[in-house]
C-alpha cells in the first residue's frame, strides 16, 4: 500500500478540493468521515483536518478529540480544523466582529517554522469563516498573521500540530500549494511516488488478485469513467471481461457505431446493443425531465440485466465510479444525498460483486490513467455527455424526428468545435432543441419550424461553470450551418448563463 493522508472531513465544501492538493503533490490520500478513523492505519503518514459549516461551540458541531490523532501522526487544521485544536485545548474561539471572507495578506511570518518555509510576508491567502481564535492555550504560538487576524495560523510547541485559519487549499490563497507541500513533503515524510503509472501497476495487481479466473460484465457509456475502467480491468484479466453498450437512441450522431470501433480497437470485448425502439416506445408522450430520467435508467437496467444473463459464470459486475462518486454518495451524517451513479441497483437485482478499479480517483487522475494506459485521446478528452442522453435536452417529450434534429445541429456544433481549435477550451458544449416554433423566411418561403440554442461553458469541476466566450465569427457560422442544414431548424440561440444560477444542463 502506498503512504497516505488521510483527510478528516467536517463537512467543508472544499474537502474534496483539499485532497486534489495533496494528489497534485503525487501523494497518495483517502477523504473519511470525521468520526471515521481508518482502522488499518499503518500506511498514514498525516492528517489533515478540514473545514466545517459549524461553530466550534454548536452543539450540533461535529467533533473529534484530535489529541490521540496528533499523538501518532502530524496534524494540520484547516479553518474549523484549526479552530477546534485551540478550543480543545483550552484556547477561545468566538464569533468574528465581521465575517472574514475574501483574500487577506500575510503581513507576518515565522520563517522558522517548517509549516512556512519558503513562504514570505505579503503573500495572497483566502479567507471563509465567520468565527475566529481569540485566545491560544499556552502552547500554542502564533507563526501567521494578516493584518485583520492575529492568528492566521499556529503551530504547537514541541508537538507536530500546527493550524491555518486560512484556506491553502483554494487556488486563491498564492502560497496554499507550497504550505500543504511543506506539511506534507518535509513534515510528514511523503515520498512523492504517487502516480497515474504508479497506480496502473498497483491496481492490475491486485485485479488479477482479487478476481482471479473471474468473468466480470461492465456496462460501457462511452464517456471517460467506464472506458479507462473497462481497459483496466481487461489490463488485468482480458476477455474474462464482457462489456455491453446499450444505444438508447439518445446517443450523438453516428456515436454508437464509433464508440464501438473504438472500444474494439482497444481490444476490448464489448457487446452493442441497440435497443433504441424500447427506449422511444417507453419515452412516448413523456415531457417530466425527472420522469426521462427514471425510464431511460430502468430501461438501461432491463436491457443491461437481460444481456448480462445470457453470459455464463459472471461474478462480478464493473462499475466506472470514481471518487468524488463515492464521496456525494453518503454524507458525514451517513445520509444519502446523491443516489449511485452509473448502473445503480443492478448489484442486488444481479447478485453481483462490485468491482470499481477507480473509485479512489478524482476525475483528473481518471483522465490521466487513461493517457498512460495509451488510450486515443478523443476518448480521454470527451466533454462529460448527461447518462440520459439527449433526451434532456429536448424539452418537452421525445420523438425520432426531434432526436434526428438535435443530432444533426449538435454534430455541427462540436464538428466545428474540434475544427476551430476550440473543443478543448470548452469543459462541456451541446446544442438544446426548445419547444418553441418561430417564423423565418427561407428563400421565398415563410418557415414555422423550431429554435435551438447553443450551450458551451468553461469550468474546472462543473461546480461552477461560466458561459465561454466563443468569437463571434465562429458562431455565426456554426448558426448559418445549422440553419441551412438542418431541416425542421430556422432559429439558433446562444445560451449566455453562467452556474450558478443556471445549470449546465437545461433539464
Amino acid at each position: 500500500m502506498p503512504q497516505k493522508i488521510v483527510i478528516l472531513d467536517f463537512g467543508s465544501q472544499t474537502t474534496q478540493l483539499i485532497g486534489r492538493r495533496v494528489r497534485e503533490l503525487n501523494t497518495y490520500c483517502e477523504i473519511v468521515p470525521y468520526n471515521k478513523f481508518p482502522a488499518d492505519d499503518s500506511d498514514v503518514i498525516g492528517v489533515i483536518v478540514s473545514g466545517s459549516p459549524f461553530s466550534v461551540y454548536d452543539q450540533k458541531a461535529f467533533r473529534t478529540e484530535l489529541a490521540p490523532i496528533a499523538d501518532r501522526y502530524p496534524v494540520l487544521g484547516i479553518c474549523y480544523g484549526a479552530q477546534m485544536m485551540a478550543y480543545q485545548n483550552g484556547g477561545t474561539v468566538e464569533s468574528a466582529p465581521s465575517r472574514e471572507y475574501g483574500r487577506a495578506i500575510l503581513a507576518k511570518v515565522d520563517p522558522a517554522d517548517a509549516l512556512f518555509a519558503g513562504i514570505n510576508v505579503g503573500e495572497t491567502v483566502w479567507m471563509s469563516h465567520g468565527d475566529t481564535i481569540t485566545k491560544l492555550p499556552a502552547d500554542f504560538s502564533i507563526i501567521a498573521s494578516t493584518d485583520d487576524v492575529p492568528c492566521a495560523a499556529f503551530h504547537v510547541d514541541g508537538r507536530k500540530m500546527w493550524g491555518v485559519q486560512f484556506h491553502p487549499e483554494v487556488f486563491h490563497s498564492t502560497c496554499g500549494t507550497q504550505l500543504l507541500a511543506n506539511f506534507v513533503n518535509n513534515i510528514c515524510g511523503s515520498k512523492a511516488d504517487w502516480s497515474a503509472e504508479s497506480y496502473i501497476e498497483t491496481t492490475v495487481t491486485q485485479l488479477r488478485r482479487e478476481l482471479g479466473n473471474d468473468k466480470v460484465v461492465l456496462g460501457l457509456s462511452g464517456g471517460v469513467d467506464s472506458s479507462v475502467a473497462a481497459v483496466l480491468i481487461s489490463r488485468a484479466i482480458g476477455d474474462n471481461l464482457t462489456c455491453i453498450f446499450v444505444d438508447h437512441g439518445l446517443l450523438r450522431k453516428n456515436e454508437f457505431s464509433q464508440v464501438m470501433d473504438d472500444y474494439r480497437c482497444l481490444g476490448l470485448n464489448v457487446i452493442g446493443v441497440d435497443a433504441s425502439a424500447e427506449f422511444f416506445a417507453a419515452l412516448a408522450g413523456v415531457s417530466d425531465p425527472e420522469r426521462k430520467r427514471k425510464i431511460i435508467g430502468k430501461g438501461f437496467i432491463d436491457v443491461f440485466d437481460r444481456e448480462a444473463h445470457k453470459l455464463q459464470g459472471v461474478r462480478w459486475l464493473g462499475q466506472g465510479t470514481i471518487y468524488p462518486d463515492r464521496i456525494e454518495s453518503l454524507s458525514i451524517t451517513g445520509t444519502t444525498i446523491k443516489s449511485h451513479h452509473n448502473v445503480g441497483g443492478l448489484p442486488e437485482k444481479m447478485n453481483l460483486r462490485l468491482c470499481e478499479p477507480l473509485k479512489w480517483l478524482f476525475k483528473d487522475e481518471v483522465r490521466a490513467v487513461g493517457r498512460a494506459l495509451g488510450m486515443p485521446e478523443h476518448l480521454i478528452s470527451r466533454h462529460p455527455f448527461p447518462g440520459p442522453g439527449l433526451a434532456v435536452r429536448i424539452l418537452g417529450d421525445i420523438t425520432p424526428e426531434k432526436v434526428r434534429i438535435l443530432q444533426d445541429a449538435d454534430d455541427i456544433f462540436i464538428s466545428g468545435l474540434r475544427e476551430a481549435g476550440l473543443y478543448d477550451q470548452v469543459w462541456q458544449a451541446g446544442v438544446i432543441l426548445l419547444p418553441v416554433q418561430s417564423v423565418g423566411v427561407m428563400g421565398d418561403e415563410r418557415t414555422y419550424e423550431s429554435a435551438v440554442a447553443l450551450r458551451a461553458v468553461t469550468s474546472t469541476d462543473a461546480m461552477t461553470a461560466d458561459w465561454a466566450h466563443l468569437p463571434y465569427e465562429f458562431l455565426a457560422k456554426v448558426s448559418n450551418e445549422i440553419i441551412n442544414k438542418v431541416r425542421g431548424v430556422n432559429r439558433v440561440t446562444y445560451d449566455i448563463s453562467s452556474k450558478p444560477p443556471a445549470t449546465i444542463e437545461w433539464e
